[in-house]
C-alpha cells in the first residue's frame, strides 16, 4: 500500500475527491490532515526524537503500574 499527499487547488479540489470516491473503501481511503492529526504527529516526533537523542525518559513495570493506579485513584474521586 502507498499514501500520497497531494497540494490540490481549491478549483480542482471537488473534482478530485469526487474522481476519488468512486473507488471503493478497499482501493483508496482518503486520510484528511486535521490540526488533531497534526499535533499527534508533531508529539510523536518529539518524543522519537527523545529516543534516538537518548534524551527519553523510561519506566519498569512496577513504576508504571504505580503512575497508571495512581491517575485512576486521583479521577475515581471526582466521578
Amino acid at each position: 500500500m502507498h499514501t500520497i499527499k497531494l497540494k490540490i487547488h481549491d478549483k480542482a479540489y471537488h473534482h478530485f475527491i469526487w474522481l476519488l470516491g468512486k473507488f471503493s473503501t478497499d482501493e483508496i481511503e482518503v486520510i484528511n490532515d486535521d490540526e488533531s492529526f497534526l499535533k499527534i504527529q508533531a508529539d510523536l516526533k518529539v518524543e522519537l526524537n527523545e529516543i534516538n537523542e537518548g534524551k527519553a525518559n523510561y519506566y519498569s513495570l512496577e513504576e508504571l503500574e504505580e503512575k497508571l493506579e495512581s491517575q485512576i485513584k486521583k479521577h475515581e474521586n471526582k466521578l
